[in-house]
Order: structure tokens, then C-alpha cells, then sequence
């Protein structure tokens, strides 16, 4: 198994950080955590969050490109319907280059009503939408100029440059959690980002659906919220109010949508707590939970956010150095 770090770059207000320090002081934890023996590193974006919430992935993943040698550097997930494909496929293209082939093309079609509605996108078509995007995105990096003719995009003569930095081109994941989403993923990518254990079992029906590789299924998956600690009391203490900002956001954004992947956001830390997403334990107890997600529906690469809303880097860090210690040497060859 490999494992990874997914970063938002959330700046809550209250914080009084920041965030040009908050960008830098998350740089150096991605430095140190591709000395420490992780291997991914993951960008997540969304739009008109007044904490902040990364934009922009491409240039913060040129950025990580810039700063490390080895490590992966992934989107996940860039939202695919808000913007222009021939664009992606060549801002992608750039920090590939940079990074000499250490790029991961990880998209998917969206879900929040203010940023399908402030960008103009009808939220109906946004799967269509993602389709030909990802269609004229393989093409832009192919070698050959092309044309065009979809519903949503049409060109002529199309021949982008940069070409991704290696001949086995970009690795190109795909988004989803159930249903159709889980299909389009089987159907169009290379892998899937994200899903439970259900979601993980029906991408894998898919791709025997699909005459793909079925029994060597590419699945990067989070599972819970974890934080790796000796105290965990202690530490909870200190975490949970930024567990339950962040919950409420994301159980919100989702309800709003009618989409039930964290219910409605919890009232409370009780309720919070009450609901098991959220796990700050020492590493043995973070070992078996992740050997629980796994055996649940096998998967390749594990990843999770390292710093919450509002929680100070410099106690993240700690986190991501016990897991380094303490969780990957035991886990790696599961």
C-alpha cells in the first residue's frame, strides 16, 4: 500500500493565520513528509469558501513540484465542469514537466449549488460535461492534432505542447463515490478516487463490466478522518472543534445538493463523535483501522487530511511524523 497526504489549505477566519504563512508552513510539511517515506501528495478544490478553500490546485501543484523530487503530486479532486479542458490538459502538462512525471490527473464532475450556479454550469449536464472534457483532455496529450465535435465542446485542429514528461503519459483518475459516478469511473479512467467500501465493490463489477483489469483494481481511498497520536484524549481535545467546523461544511455542501454521503451536518461535538468519522488514536489503533477499510474492499493507496481547518501546522506535523514512524512500516506491504 501506499500512502498520501490531501491538502485543502483551509484558512478559517478566526485562525488569525495567515495565509501566506499557511502556504508556506504547508510546503514544508510536504517536504518533510516525502523525506519521511510518504508517497502521494494530493490538492482538493473548491470554490467561494470564505475560509480559503484551494481555487486553484494547478498552481499549488507546481509549487509541491518545485519543492520535492520524488513524491507524487495529485488533484484530487479537480472540478472538472468549471473548467476550460484544453486548458487543464496543458496547465497539466506544465507541472508533469516540472515534476519529470510525477503527476496525477485526479478530476470529477462536482456537487455544490453556489459553485454550479455563480460559474453558469447547468448542474444537469455536468456528467456529459466531465465525459468530453476527459475525452479532449487524452487527446490534447496524444500526438496527434485533432478535431473535435460534442455537445459541450467543439475544435479544430487542435495540437497541444507541452507533451506529458514520459511516454506512459499521466495517470488519470476519476472521482465517485456510487453509482453512475462509479461507472464513468470505470469506464474512462485509469482509477478511482475515493468510495467506501460499497463504492469500491461496484468499481470493481464495473471494470468486469467494462472488459478492464478487474483483479488489480487502481482505488486511492481515505476511509475515516484520522490523526495519529500518543495522547489521543488529549489531543481530541484540542481537535475536535476543528473536526466539527469542518463536518458541518462538508456534510452541508452535500445535503444541500441531495447527497448523503455524511448525513446532515451533526449539531455538535457529541454528535460528532457519535458518528465514528472522525478518529484521533495512537498508531496501533490507526493501524487496525485501516487494516479494517481495507479488508472491507481492497485498495491501493490510502490518503488523508493531515491539517484540519484552523489546526495549527505545527501540530499536524507531529501526526504525519508518528504515522511516517510508526503506521507505514507496518502497513506498506498490505
Amino acid at each position: 500500500m501506499k500512502f498520501g497526504l490531501q491538502y485543502d489549505l483551509r484558512n478559517p477566519l478566526e485562525s488569525g493565520r495567515r495565509t501566506p504563512d499557511l502556504y508556506r508552513e504547508t510546503l514544508d510539511q510536504i517536504r518533510l513528509a516525502e523525506e519521511l517515506g510518504f508517497d502521494d501528495i494530493w490538492l482538493s478544490e473548491h470554490h467561494f469558501v470564505d475560509d480559503g478553500y484551494l481555487p486553484s490546485l494547478l498552481p499549488f501543484a507546481g509549487a509541491v513540484a518545485g519543492q520535492t523530487k520524488h513524491i507524487n503530486i495529485g488533484t484530487n479532486i479537480l472540478l472538472m465542469p468549471f473548467h476550460h479542458p484544453i486548458r487543464i490538459a496543458e496547465d497539466c502538462a506544465v507541472v508533469d514537466n516540472i515534476s519529470d512525471g510525477r503527476f496525477m490527473f485526479g478530476a470529477a464532475v462536482g456537487y455544490r449549488l453556489e459553485e454550479f450556479s455563480t460559474f453558469g454550469v447547468n448542474r444537469k449536464h455536468r456528467g456529459s460535461i466531465t465525459e468530453e472534457a476527459f475525452e479532449i483532455i487524452r487527446l490534447c496529450w496524444g500526438e496527434e492534432e485533432f478535431d473535435y465535435v460534442g455537445k459541450h465542446f467543439s475544435f479544430k485542429g487542435v495540437r497541444c505542447t507541452p507533451k506529458p514528461a514520459k511516454k506512459t503519459g499521466i495517470p488519470f483518475w476519476v472521482g465517485a463515490h456510487l453509482g453512475e459516478a462509479i461507472r464513468r469511473a470505470a469506464r474512462l479512467g485509469d482509477g478511482l478516487l475515493g468510495g467506501g467500501p460499497a463504492g469500491r465493490a461496484a468499481y470493481v463489477d464495473a471494470l468486469k463490466e467494462y472488459g478492464k483489469d478487474f483483479e488489480n483494481p487502481r482505488i486511492a481511498s481515505s476511509g475515516r478522518f484520522i490523526f495519529c497520536s500518543k495522547e489521543p484524549e488529549k489531543d481530541w481535545s484540542k481537535l475536535a472543534r476543528h473536526a466539527l467546523y469542518q463536518m458541518q461544511r462538508y456534510a452541508g455542501w452535500f445535503s444541500a445538493a441531495g447527497e448523503s454521503i455524511f448525513g446532515e451536518p451533526p449539531k455538535d461535538i457529541p454528535e460528532l463523535e457519535a458518528r465514528g468519522i472522525y478518529r484521533v488514536g495512537t498508531p496501533e489503533e490507526i493501524v487496525e483501522i485501516i487494516r479494517q477499510e481495507h479488508a472491507a474492499a481492497p485498495y491501493e493507496r490510502h490518503f488523508f487530511f493531515p491539517i484540519w481547518p484552523g489546526v495549527e501546522v505545527e501540530m499536524a506535523t507531529r501526526s504525519v511524523r508518528l504515522f511516517a514512524e510508526e503506521v507505514i512500516p507496518v502497513l506498506k506491504y498490505l
